[in-house]
């Protein structure tokens, strides 16, 4: 890695990091309000339109707050801000851990770490699966770049974890909690992620395959998947595959438009 050069840029550049989204979402909606706050605020279940706007969005966010301006970057958290704002609610009823009458908010600083981790971890395991491994150095790095989040989140310095140890340590904690337990809102949305609609599943078994491949076996079973010594041996050569295939492609295929104008291939090592 070149001194002084961003590693958000270069693994966030790649187009092909976005598959570990799934892994991402199901990691949290695994805690229960956030997987009732998007039951109740987001209409991406709604429609496979509505889940492709949410899509789109979500990648155009983080292709701004990499790759824009400082004034973009600050649009682009105002609007995040704002958004967070709204989602606030009660539990009708208990859900896991939490009693009914429990209060959720999205700007909830326990709440927004759980989200940046799970999406921090989710990121990198998806890099490294498809393009390449990361030093010990490039993770940390990763994580102290990641903290410009807090600012753009309106949080204090130092909510979210700066290096990969403390981010291990906080999933591994959170985890301990017993917080986390997948409730009948997360299996509902966790069906929405895996197949947006019926008539498109033949389309989206590769996306669903990807998907589960990638989850931590402790995640796939809390959700009740299954998951065959068949469908591991078809996921593997699927994942070398596409890492043959992100090897020998064009830049202009690969990497995000917005990485290349502003000039990050050449400032940055071939992965």
């Amino acid at each position: 890695m070149q001194e002084g050069v961003s590693i958000a840029w270069q693994v966030n550049r790649e187009r092909i990091v976005v598959l570990g989204w799934g892994r991402a979402l199901l990691w949290q909606l695994a805690h229960p309000l956030v997987a009732i706050a998007v039951a109740r605020h987001s209409d991406f279940s709604h429609s496979l339109r509505a889940a492709w706007r949410r899509f789109t969005r979500t990648v155009q966010a983080m292709r701004r707050l990499t790759f824009g301006t400082a004034a973009e970057a600050d649009q682009v958290a105002q609007w995040i801000r704002q958004a967070h704002r709204r989602v606030q609610g009660t539990l009708d009823t208990s859900l896991g851990t939490f009693p009914a009458g429990t209060t959720y908010r999205a700007d909830d600083p326990a709440l927004l770490t759980w989200v940046h981790v799970t999406t921090i971890e989710a990121t990198l395991h998806a890099y490294e699966t498809f393009v390449r491994p990361l030093t010990p150095e490039e993770r940390d790095r990763y994580c102290q770049e990641a903290c410009a989040m807090e600012q753009w989140l309106g949080l204090s310095p130092g909510t979210f974890p700066e290096t990969w140890a403390q981010l291990e340590a906080c999933l591994k904690t959170i985890q301990a909690s017993g917080v986390l337990c997948v409730t009948p809102p997360a299996r509902q949305l966790a069906a929405h992620v895996l197949t947006p609609v019926r008539w498109v599943a033949p389309l989206t078994k590769p996306w669903r395959l990807l998907t589960l491949g990638l989850l931590p076996p402790e995640l796939r079973a809390a959700y009740g998947f299954a998951w065959t010594a068949r469908e591991e041996q078809v996921f593997q050569k699927l994942v070398a595959a596409i890492r043959r295939s992100v090897a020998g492609m064009p830049v202009w295929i690969r990497v995000w438009p917005e990485a290349r104008q502003a000039g990050s291939i050449e400032r940055q090592p071939a992965a």
